[in-house]
C-alpha cells in the first residue's frame, strides 16, 4: 500500500471549507474534472486564504487546487472511495458535508491525518495545544526539515478554518470545539476507510480506528468489524481472537 501519497507533505495552503463545498457542488451538477479546474482557477484567484478577497499569484493557488482535486483523484486506490463519499453527499446538506472532506483528504494526504492525530493524542492530555507541541511531535516523524513545519502549519489553520479547531487567547495555541456527532454509520465506515488508506499497510485494528486520535473532532458510533465488512466492499474483516478484529483494505 505505500506509495507516494505516504511520503508527500502537500499541504502548502490553509484549505477552507467552502471552497471543499465548492468542489462537492460541481460534482453534484455533473461537471467535468476540466470544467472544475477551469471553475477553480477563475474563482481562487481572487480569493484569499484569510476569507478576504484580493489578487493571488497562479503558483499559490494552485497549490490549493491540488488539494482540493482530492474529490477527483487520479489514483485508482481512491476512485471509488471518492465515488461512495460523493454518494453520501447527495443526501446530507452542504453544512454536513465536513467529515467526507475529512475523509477525502486524509485518504488522499496521509500527511494531514497524520498532523491530526498529532493533535488529538496531545489534546487528549490537555485542553489547550501549541504550534510548537505539533511541530516537535511532526519533525519527530518526518525529520527536522523546515517544510514539515510550514506543511504543518497550513494544515492547523485549515483545521481552525473548518471550526474543529479554535485560537485560545494565548498566542500560537488553540482549544478543541464542540464535537461534530457523527451518526450516520456510513460516514463513520467511510472515515475508518479513509485512516486505512492514510496507513502504509492499509490495515489497523478496529478499536484503536474507533479511538483514534485523528479523528478528534468527531463522535463516532460504536460499529462492529462485521457490520463494517459487510456494508463496505472495500474493506475486509479479519478475526483474531475472541474480540481482537482487524481491518484491512481490499486491494482493487
Amino acid at each position: 500500500m505505500t506509495n507516494k501519497r505516504h511520503e508527500k507533505l502537500g499541504i502548502k495552503q490553509t484549505i477552507r471549507i467552502d471552497w471543499m463545498n465548492r468542489v462537492v457542488q460541481m460534482l453534484l451538477a455533473g461537471m467535468s474534472e476540466s470544467e472544475i479546474r477551469e471553475d477553480l482557477n477563475e474563482f481562487l484567484s481572487t480569493q484569499k486564504q484569510s476569507g478576504g478577497i484580493g489578487k493571488r499569484g497562479k503558483k499559490t493557488y494552485s497549490m490549493a487546487i491540488s488539494i482540493l482535486s482530492s474529490w477527483f483523484p487520479k489514483d485508482k486506490e481512491l476512485q471509488n472511495f471518492c465515488e461512495k463519499a460523493l454518494d453520501l453527499a447527495k443526501f446530507l446538506q452542504p453544512s454536513e458535508w465536513l467529515p467526507l472532506h475529512w475523509a477525502v483528504v486524509s485518504a488522499s494526504y496521509p500527511f494531514w491525518f497524520n498532523v491530526a492525530k498529532q493533535v488529538g493524542r496531545i489534546l487528549n492530555l490537555q485542553d489547550k495545544i501549541s504550534q510548537r507541541q505539533i511541530f516537535d511531535r511532526l519533525k519527530e516523524q518526518y525529520g527536522d526539515r523546515e517544510t514539515v513545519a510550514r506543511n504543518g502549519r497550513y494544515a492547523v489553520r485549515s483545521f481552525v478554518a473548518w471550526n474543529i479547531l479554535k485560537d485560545s487567547n494565548s498566542r500560537g495555541c488553540y482549544e478543541r470545539t464542540n464535537l461534530y456527532i457523527i451518526n450516520n454509520p456510513d460516514i463513520a465506515i467511510l472515515l475508518f476507510e479513509s485512516a486505512l488508506h492514510a496507513t502504509p499497510d492499509g490495515q489497523s485494528a478496529l478499536g484503536f480506528l474507533t479511538n483514534s486520535p485523528g479523528f478528534f473532532p468527531f463522535q463516532i458510533p460504536l460499529l462492529t468489524g462485521d457490520y463494517i465488512a459487510q456494508n463496505c466492499e472495500r474493506i475486509n474483516i479479519v478475526h483474531h481472537g475472541f474480540d481482537d478484529e482487524l481491518l484491512k483494505l481490499v486491494c482493487p
